[in-house]
């Protein structure tokens, strides 16, 4: 293991939950937004992502090994189900019975995914500052 492979795996997780972040206020922002370029609503989405794996060979051994660098994003998915229908005959997106077909994001939902997300990035900053101090004390100890 690398010295500093703590410190890659951590900037991956910040990337993440970055990208996360992004994706809830782009949410939030079109939690009212009945008609996009596509037609129809806007459909919440959500970030896919899974452990990135990175081969390895190690001097003096046979073969190589896989071993976690991190996360990486694996898509941006839309969610297609749970669509709102509302009746509001006055809306200018109603169809001809009245009925607004609404973004499927809960605004309650989006707030707490978004608190789960930053404190998830603040545990991936705080762990990256400790990263870093161990490699600033290991350098001050070969130092001396």
């Amino acid at each position: 293991m690398s010295i500093f492979d703590s410190l890659h795996i951590n900037s991956s997780g910040l990337s993440l939950e970055r990208l996360k972040l992004d994706v809830i206020s782009t949410n939030i922002a079109n939690v009212n937004t009945t008609r996009t370029e596509e037609g129809g609503p806007y459909l919440k989405k959500t970030v896919s992502f899974e452990e990135s794996m990175k081969r390895t060979t190690t001097p003096g051994l046979n073969g190589s090994t896989e071993k976690s660098f991190g996360v990486r994003p694996t898509a941006i998915e839309s969610d297609e189900t749970a669509v709102v229908r509302e009746y509001d005959p006055t809306h200018i997106d109603a169809d001809e019975n009245g009925y607004v077909t609404k973004p499927n994001v809960n605004m309650a939902d989006e707030m707490v995914d978004m608190m789960l997300t930053m404190r998830t990035y603040e545990a991936n900053a705080t762990a990256l500052e400790a990263s870093k101090d161990m490699l600033k004390r290991a350098l001050q100890i070969s130092a001396d």
